[in-house]
């Protein structure tokens, strides 16, 4: 590997615009045939309307469990921000690595994808699988198709990585999230003759009230988890739209909110909670317009990761990065829906901060990327030759007496 390899790969990927919204076929395209290159063969999972897809592709044993690296290829908008470089077209200044993307998180991508030469060259005992995924940012969504095939397949990997931008920290934990949207009909009506109509919006706001004060008592009464910088549970609403007209009542009204959740609390049962307040205010409603209602809409949703300090997975990783620091970190990933879903343990760790991940003139510096690189070489070098079986055994994978 070379630091020029990954930077002309990471311009490559940059250029294609994978902004959730759109197509991210043409990127699967050059990633299949960079692998194809090399000799490495993968398989294309497509979403349910053939225009996105995941990938999956296994170097090494096939036969056997190994390790998988994992990321996702959209990418967030650029509308509304405010760039000094193109987005989409890398510029290196300095250390730093500008462009959409670049830390989050086709940094880690463009690493992987570097050492695919030495994956392929090295004899691997055990295998490095690849699996990149589409539509995490609206909710970890294009990997369930990807979950459903492995779920299927006779051998699935051992442990999982995903490469989120963690500025090559490892982390072990993250908040699970529930997002909702709920959908408020009422009756219209001149505002001059406001009683005889239902209100969406003020039903809203009694839902709002409920959502502020279960925060409030969330950080005042836990359950608390000090593995994260906000010890507890928290709610939000994040979108409000209603209404067309001052002197008209508000016939309908929606709001969009979330509940990201410690490992020891239950977002199902506080969604619960809400749903039968909201059921309460449906009745009254109905007393003034019978067709007046609240309905329900599931956004997203993803488990929370939780892997202890001492498990043989997190020293095993440990051992092959720089920076022996463990991280909790505030945004959620891929990584517990892999865990949750088909029992594989998963841990976060990858170049560039998520504090320029989402921002105008996104980067990853070029340390972090070397840092990336040192890794992926020497996960290579354990995971290749005789010695592979024996580290393993006392690291962090089960590997079969016949490896």
């Amino acid at each position: 590997m070379s630091q020029s390899s990954v930077e002309e790969l990471l311009g490559e990927l940059i250029a294609f615009d994978t902004t959730s919204h759109r197509s991210n076929l043409p990127l699967i395209d050059f990633i299949e045939e960079y692998l194809a290159r090399h000799g490495v063969a993968s398989k294309r999972i497509l979403d349910d309307t053939g225009e996105k897809a995941n990938l999956y592709a296994t170097i090494g044993p096939a036969e056997r469990a190994g390790v998988m690296l994992s990321g996702h290829t959209d990418t967030v908008p650029v509308t509304g921000q405010s760039w000094s470089f193109e987005p989409f077209q890398l510029t290196a200044e300095g250390e730093r690595l500008y462009g959409r993307g670049s830390a989050d998180m086709k940094g880690f991508l463009a690493s992987v994808l570097a050492a695919v030469p030495a994956m392929v060259k090295a004899d691997l005992a055990v295998p490095i699988h690849l699996a990149f995924s589409h539509d995490e940012e609206v909710g970890c969504l294009g990997v369930r198709n990807l979950l459903a095939d492995l779920a299927q397949q006779p051998v699935r990997p051992a442990a999982c990585l995903v490469g989120e931008p963690t500025s090559m920290r490892l982390a072990t934990t993250h908040k699970g999230k529930l997002a909702v949207r709920l959908h408020l009909r009422g009756k219209a009506c001149h505002s001059g003759m406001a009683p005889e109509g239902v209100n969406a919006i003020h039903v809203a706001a009694r839902l709002i009230s409920w959502v502020e004060e279960k925060a409030v008592q969330k950080a005042a009464e836990g359950p608390f988890d000090e593995r994260f910088a906000i010890p507890h549970t928290t709610l939000q609403v994040g979108v409000i739209q209603g209404g067309t007209a001052l002197n008209i009542v508000p016939q309908d009204c929606h709001l969009d909110l979330e509940i990201r959740n410690v490992p020891e609390d239950d977002p199902e049962a506080l969604l619960g909670e809400l749903m039968g307040l909201a059921a309460n205010l449906e009745a009254q409603m109905q007393k003034g317009h019978a067709e007046a209602g609240i309905r329900l809409e599931r956004l997203s949703d993803y488990p929370g990761l939780s892997m202890a300090d001492d498990d043989a997975l997190v020293e095993f990783i440990l051992a092959l990065l720089d920076d022996q620091t463990r991280e909790r970190i505030g945004f959620g990933t891929e990584g517990g829906l892999f865990q949750d879903e088909l029992g594989i343990p998963a841990l976060v760790c990858g170049p560039g901060s998520m504090a320029q991940g989402h921002q105008p003139d996104e980067f990853v510096t070029r340390e972090q990327i070397a840092s990336c690189e040192a890794f992926l070489a020497r996960l290579i070098t354990v995971l290749e030759g005789p010695e592979a079986r024996r580290r393993l055994a006392r690291g962090a994978l089960s590997i079969d007496e016949s490896a």
